[in-house]
């Protein structure tokens, strides 16, 4: 593990030494600068764990020096720590509110120095460690769905499911069970588990989130103004990159529907499912059944919301009687090569 780099700012050269034999014996990388200037200039030119500055230097000063670090994408969380002596403690208020972390007084004791600046480096790993797992729910969970669990752990209270209007999309793999009669169980597991990785990716990359996983495919949900052309150009380039991109591609059908679902909370208090329900995610998931191997099938409400959008054309229409609905659906199947085509509605 490498050891935590320090930037130190203080124009007393004394100063300097002093902390950074006490830092260096605790372990960490010091670089030290003796005026606001180079402290930015070295900022700006590496990563620091945490910056040191003195309340009083020329030219640049450290109150202005921590406004400047705080506009830093960079420096946005890491500590930064004033060194003060008695007669500056005034400008502390000043200080905190362009971003300090804390201050320690001169003459600097090493032990308050050691478990301070400890105590922030903790909890700037804290904070790295949850970004670290909130980019990756991301690519699982809607922003929705985040804030609800994070209002929920605050309030107790779970909000009341909402209508919303979006396209889903079911994804499957055709005749997993008759691969796992000719296929190492493991060896296809391998495949699947690789195949809904690359389907993941694409979702993540089109702004859809995964509502669930179901064996050998996965239910996916866009939303927003871009919904159906998110989906639809994410459902395509699923399909592709399971023909160009595996070695050994697998047998993908992709359903789509656009519609009102209820997006809530299922379940019990012990075990919740954030989720969608509605006919829409039912319609979705029959026209997936339907979808040929490496064929994205849709509905007539999608091909609606994508006219004059988009430049997809589709190789055919069939009335389909699915079961559950009363009325035949109008199934849409884009064609494979409609990548530079206008849309036609057949």
């Amino acid at each position: 593990m490498s050891r935590p780099a320090i930037l130190l700012a203080d124009d007393d050269q004394t100063t300097r030494m002093v902390l950074s034999a006490i830092l260096e014996s605790q372990g960490y990388n010091i670089e030290t600068a003796d005026r606001g200037e180079k402290c930015l200039f070295l900022a700006l030119e590496n990563t620091y764990d945490a910056v040191l500055i003195d309340i009083n230097m020329p030219g640049i000063g450290g109150i202005d020096l921590c406004k400047r670090l705080r506009e830093l994408p960079a420096y946005k969380m890491v500590p930064i720590i004033f060194i003060t002596s008695m007669d500056e403690e005034s400008s502390l208020t000043e200080a905190f509110s362009v971003g300090a972390s804390d201050f320690i007084s001169k003459p600097v004791n090493a032990v308050v120095l050691a478990a301070r600046l400890k105590n922030h480096l903790d909890k700037k790993q804290y904070y790295d460690e949850l970004e670290r797992v909130r980019h990756y729910l991301n690519r699982y969970i809607s922003l929705r769905t985040q804030r609800m669990v994070e209002a929920y752990a605050l309030t107790g209270l779970l909000p009341t499911p909402e209508l919303h209007h979006v396209c889903v999309m079911f994804t499957d793999i055709r005749g997993s069970t008759k691969l796992s009669r000719t296929i190492d169980l493991e060896v296809l597991f391998t495949r699947i588990s690789r195949a809904l990785g690359r389907q993941v990716d694409q979702i993540h990359k089109y702004n859809g989130y995964i509502d669930k996983f179901g064996g050998d495919g996965l239910m996916a949900i866009f939303d927003g103004e871009k919904a159906v052309i998110n989906a639809v150009r994410c459902a395509q380039s699923i399909v592709k990159a399971e023909q160009h991109e595996s070695d050994e591609p697998l047998p993908i059908g992709v359903g789509l529907h656009y519609g009102p679902v209820l997006i809530g909370n299922i379940g019990s208090d012990e075990h919740l499912d954030y989720s969608a329900l509605g006919e829409t995610v039912n319609l979705a998931s029959r026209i997936c059944e339907h979808a040929q191997s490496m064929h994205v099938d849709m509905s007539q409400q999608v091909v609606d919301k994508l006219n004059s959008k988009s430049d997809f054309s589709f190789s055919q229409v069939d009335p389909v009687m699915f079961r559950g609905f009363s009325e035949p659906i109008l199934v849409h199947t884009l064609a494979t090569n409609s990548d530079n085509v206008t849309c036609k509605n057949g």
